[in-house]
């Protein structure tokens, strides 16, 4: 029996090596890609050991000071700690919550037009916000919102109101964070719904209208269960995101007013490794929140996997 076996392995792992010489051209493309992942991607990983080091640059990776979990104990023990986490955790659950369903809504407004005509107008001035670069977003919102000049003051005087500095509120500024990033991205978000949408059976829309089904049955009937299995999938995908606050537009945005409120993971990280040069403990936070996501990311699809019948693996 072992015999049998033995002589079964080989013949597989034979047979995946004649496989993979039939189709050597197919993994020569490959190659490169492979080659540029592997030394862009898992080269720098090494990097992640001065986390549990005192890391100077003048000794190098090796010749640094081990520590072990010295700098996660400060981390966990620092008074912002809480703050920061808690700020980075509202932020992310406020986009993904509050911009999950704008391009799905949008995604079925646009499948029901029938003027194509409309239909790629529509799409071509939702989807523009997506190309203009984060510092200009900003700018722009600075512009708009100040209390000297722009829409809000014009606004203000207009109404006779005194103008309030909306950009250093901590009330407000999560959400002019949440909702600037919806109006960016909300069109360009509606591509892989469309996409869905797309490769529904024409059939099912003709035995719906057939049987009297109006638009809205439709659209409830076929259209959002035809999408849910992508809808899931996102929403595993952004779950491995939840503490990565993107850091330019926080960091833009971020003023002394709303300190207390715009603090997150990422904008702590660049000022204690690049402003404060604790490289060591600047990286033992970044692996914090990488290794959060990473088990948010697991969990999610667990769940996911358990409750219905699409998940990522």
């Amino acid at each position: 029996m072992a015999q049998v076996t033995g002589m079964a392995r080989r013949h597989h792992r034979r047979s995946i090596w004649l496989r993979a010489w039939q189709c050597r051209e197919l993994y020569l493309f490959l190659l490169p890609a492979i080659a540029l992942v592997f030394v862009f991607s898992y080269v720098p990983m090494y990097g992640i050991t001065i986390a549990f080091k005192n890391y100077k640059p003048s000794n190098g990776f090796l010749g640094s000071e081990w520590v072990g979990l010295q700098h996660f104990i400060r981390l966990f023990t620092l008074p912002k700690f809480k703050v920061i986490v808690g700020n980075t955790f509202i932020i992310s659950f406020m986009s993904i919550v509050l911009g999950f369903p704008f391009p799905v809504m949008l995604s079925l407004i646009l499948n029901q037009l029938r003027s194509e005509r409309y239909k790629r107008l529509i799409q071509t001035v939702t989807y523009m916000p997506h190309f203009i670069s984060t510092v200009v977003i900003v700018s722009m919102l600075s512009v708009f919102l100040s209390t000297k000049y722009g829409i809000y003051r014009y606004f203000c005087d207009l109404m006779g109101a005194q103008p309030v500095n909306l950009m250093g509120s901590t009330k407000l500024f999560r959400w002019l964070y949440v909702f600037s990033g919806i109006w960016q991205h909300t069109g360009w978000n509606t591509i892989i719904y469309l996409a869905a949408l797309s490769s529904i059976d024409v059939g099912l829309y003709e035995a719906a209208t057939i049987d009297g089904a109006n638009r809205w049955q439709r659209m409830v009937h076929i259209d959002i269960p035809s999408i849910v299995p992508t809808m899931i999938i996102l929403i595993i995908l952004d779950s491995g995101s939840v503490l990565s606050v993107g850091f330019e537009k926080i960091f833009l945005m971020q003023n002394p007013s709303n300190e207390s409120v715009s603090e997150v993971i990422s904008t702590y990280t660049y000022k204690m490794g690049l402003q404060s040069m604790q490289y060591s403990f600047s990286t033992a936070v970044n692996l914090m929140n990488t290794l959060v996501n990473f088990v948010m990311l697991f969990l999610v699809n667990f769940i996911a996997r358990k409750t219905s019948e699409y998940s990522l693996w």
